[in-house]
C-alpha cells in the first residue's frame, strides 16, 4: 500500500460493536463513519456526518490510517467493516476495501443510491436504502439502478426502506416492485433522532415501536411476504447514543 490513494474524509471509527438494522442486524462490526453527504433528510439521525458545520470534526486520513485504527479496534481478528455515513459513496473507498480483503475482513456499504462507484463490485454487501417522501429528498431512480448495475452482481445486495407512515409505505412497496430481484428490508424511522452534539437526546422507543407494530400488521393484511421488517437494535439497546 502506498500513500498515493487519494484520502478518505472520516467523521468516526468505532467497535467492535453489533450492527443494529438490515440484513447484517445482529453481526459484529467495525464502523467506518465517512463525513459529508448529498442528501439532508429531514429525520437524519447522523447529522455530525452529514452537516458542513461539523466538518471540524472529521478528519482527513489515509487508507493506512484508517486501516491502523481498524486493526487496533478489532485485535487483529477479520470481521465485517460497515462503511457508512454521511453518502460513503462520496469517498474514495476502493483501496480501503482492497487492503481489508488483503487481511481477510469483509465490507458492507449503505447509500441512499445516488452516486454509483465502480468499486462498488468490490464489497460483500451493499444495501441500497433511497430515502421515502417523508424524508424531504426526491430518488433519482436511474442513479439507483446505476448503482445495482456497478455492483456487476458481485457483492450481496438488498433493499432498506425506512418508513414513517402510510407514504412511505407505499413508496417502499413500488421499490420493491422495482427491484424484484432484491431482498427488501423495512425498518420503522425514528422520529426523535438526537441533535448533533447531544447523543444522550431521549428517545420516543414507546412510538417507533408501535410504529414497527403497525408496520407489520401492513405487510402480513397485504400479504406482502416477501418484506421483513426489523427495528434498528442499537436504538432499542442505546436509544440516540453515538458510536455504540
Amino acid at each position: 500500500m502506498t500513500n498515493t490513494h487519494p484520502a478518505i474524509r472520516v467523521s468516526e471509527i468505532f467497535g467492535p460493536t453489533i450492527q443494529g438494522e438490515g440484513v447484517l442486524i445482529g453481526l459484529p462490526t467495525i464502523f467506518v463513519r465517512t463525513g459529508g453527504c448529498d442528501y439532508r433528510c429531514s429525520w437524519c439521525d447522523s447529522l455530525h456526518a452529514v452537516d458542513n458545520q461539523f466538518r471540524h470534526e472529521w478528519e482527513m486520513m489515509s487508507v493506512g490510517a484508517v486501516w491502523k485504527n481498524v486493526l487496533a479496534l478489532s485485535g487483529g481478528r477479520p470481521l465485517m467493516v460497515s462503511l457508512s455515513g454521511g453518502n460513503p459513496a462520496i469517498q474514495p473507498l476502493g483501496a480501503l476495501i482492497d487492503r481489508g480483503h488483503g487481511d481477510g475482513y469483509r465490507f458492507a456499504l449503505e447509500t441512499q443510491g445516488s452516486l454509483a462507484r465502480d468499486w462498488f463490485a468490490r464489497l460483500d454487501v451493499l444495501i441500497l436504502s433511497p430515502k421515502p417522501p417523508s424524508s424531504q429528498m426526491t430518488t433519482d431512480w436511474a442513479a439507483v439502478e446505476a448503482c445495482l448495475q456497478a455492483a456487476q452482481g458481485k457483492p450481496q445486495v438488498v433493499l432498506k426502506l425506512i418508513v414513517f407512515d402510510e407514504r412511505d409505505y407505499t413508496y417502499a412497496k413500488d421499490a420493491a416492485a422495482q427491484f424484484p430481484q432484491l431482498p427488501i428490508y423495512l425498518q420503522p424511522g425514528n422520529h426523535t433522532p438526537p441533535h448533533p452534539t447531544n447523543d444522550d437526546a431521549p428517545v420516543d422507543l414507546d412510538g417507533i415501536l408501535k410504529r414497527m407494530e403497525w408496520l407489520v400488521d401492513s405487510v402480513t393484511r397485504d400479504r406482502w411476504f416477501e418484506a421483513r421488517v426489523l427495528p434498528q437494535l442499537h436504538v432499542v439497546l442505546w436509544g440516540n447514543k453515538r458510536a455504540v
